[in-house]
């Protein structure tokens, strides 16, 4: 007899409602860069740029935006075209980059960020700050725990 359970556990509508709301994040930020012709994806490089005078490589992006570096590549590719980033040859590594943001990025990040701050806190509504505090807790503990089980499901053998 198998130790699992057939049918979802009760915790299951959270994970649900965990990814509904995830999805949902994700399509409001679609609308919101789009203003500026921008992904949610190349928001974040910039924004991982904006912090950084001496910029990034493009491992280091990819590393700290949770994508393969390839995903990457395209999306800097894009950026660098309107001008917003530049590649630089990274010091003692010819076939790498460093990615730096332009006069032109900083600026677009200037106009975008007070507007994408205040979208930001309006998700919240009335929730009141040490619930949204408790919240990242908790959801830092669930992400903790979705790894170890994917890790897990790695380790199992091949069906």
């Amino acid at each position: 007899m198998s130790s699992h359970p057939a049918r979802p556990g009760p915790r299951y509508q959270a994970l649900i409602q965990l990814l509904r709301t995830a999805d949902t994040l994700w399509n409001a930020s679609r609308t919101l860069f789009g203003r500026w012709g921008l992904s949610p994806s190349q928001f974040n490089i910039l924004n991982l740029l904006h912090g950084q005078p001496g910029g990034m490589s493009q491992v280091e992006l990819s590393r700290r935006l949770l994508m393969h570096r390839s995903n990457v590549t395209g999306l800097i590719d894009r950026l660098e075209r309107r001008r917003l980033v530049l590649r630089r040859d990274q010091p003692g590594d010819r076939r790498a980059y460093r990615v730096a943001i332009t006069p032109a990025g900083r600026a677009l990040m200037r106009d975008l960020l007070p507007r994408y701050h205040r979208a930001a806190e309006e998700v919240w509504g009335p929730l009141p700050l040490q619930r949204a505090r408790q919240l990242v807790r908790d959801l830092e503990e669930v992400s903790a725990h979705a790894e170890r089980a994917a890790r897990k499901i790695q380790q199992l053998p091949a069906t």
